[in-house]
């Protein structure tokens, strides 16, 4: 004797008295199409990038062929010797390092104390107070500029760190606040509850139980700040000077002028200059995407 397993019964059938009709199955969306898209946004991101290695590795004699060739048909390694052989780009090296680290670290110091106090207490004005923290970034920076250009000279801190430093933290400071309350509003208060009964005080609550859960977040904000003042131009331009002229307009200074523009020598040099930041974010992405989409859902 052989036994079946028996077929489901369905709602259909217990209704209709009549077996219930094969359900159909959706055609599978084309993947194709999504490589498609895919590949073409990846050709757009860095067709910028390909252009510039490309322009670097091209004689002076061929930079401005007509129509241009996609491939380089001749290449040198001049142009980047030449950017080794330049002094000033070192100290424009230098100078982007100190300020951009600097810059980093002042702007998580203080966004990280601001960002814990407008999450987790309650205090009048507190609303008020961080929609002025985040309003300075609706003015535009020409007049953030020119406000600041006039405070320094009154004070004597035109051409110098100070300037720089501070003018940078200005724009940095707010967005570093709100990314870090949002990845603090996050983290559950019952762990500063269970710490408080266990008999921990503000202090040691906050930099032993919260600063270690916080770590994706501080570093996606410091890495955030640290890009900032690295690719700034114009508030290095006016409030540097030559002596402390960070890189983005130093390469301007060095390759470009009224008569001549070494177009391959500018793209080897922005292309080194570039290596840096793309190793910062290549060794810190994991902390970077967690630190941002941390604060997008509350425990």
């Amino acid at each position: 004797m052989t036994i079946t397993a028996a077929e489901p019964v369905t709602t259909h059938a217990i209704v209709t008295g009549s077996p219930a009709p094969s359900r159909r199955r959706r055609p599978l969306r084309p993947r194709w199409a999504l490589w498609i898209t895919l590949v073409v946004i990846g050709l757009f991101a860095f067709a910028p990038v390909y252009w510039l290695l490309a322009t670097s590795l091209t004689p002076n004699s061929a930079v401005f062929t007509f129509p241009a060739p996609l491939f380089p048909t001749e290449m040198t390694w001049e142009h980047y010797a030449d950017v080794f052989q330049r002094s000033e780009l070192f100290r424009y090296l230098r100078n982007s390092i100190i300020v951009s680290v600097i810059t980093a670290v002042l702007s998580v110091v203080v966004s990280m104390y601001m960002g814990y106090a407008f999450s987790k207490y309650r205090f009048r004005g507190r609303t008020s107070l961080m929609y002025f923290v985040l309003s300075s970034q609706m003015f535009p920076q020409a007049l953030l500029l020119i406000t600041l250009y006039l405070v320094f000279a009154q004070f004597g801190l035109l051409n110098s760190y100070v300037a720089l430093i501070v003018s940078f933290t200005t724009f940095t400071l707010p967005l570093c606040v709100w990314m870090l309350k949002g990845f603090f509003d996050a983290l559950p208060d019952d762990l500063i509850e269970a710490a408080r009964i266990d008999g921990a005080g503000p202090w040691r609550i906050f930099h032993s139980v919260i600063m270690p859960l916080a770590a994706p977040g501080l570093v996606a904000s410091g890495l955030f700040a640290f890009v900032r003042g690295w690719n700034d131009f114009i508030f290095a331009l006016t409030l540097a000077g030559p002596e402390y002229m960070t890189l983005p307009p130093g390469l301007v200074n060095t390759y470009i002028s009224e008569a001549n523009t070494a177009w391959p020598e500018l793209m080897a040099a922005s292309l080194l200059v570039s290596i840096p930041v793309a190793a910062a974010f290549m060794f810190l992405q994991r902390y970077l995407v967690g630190g941002i989409t941390a604060g997008a859902i509350k425990g």
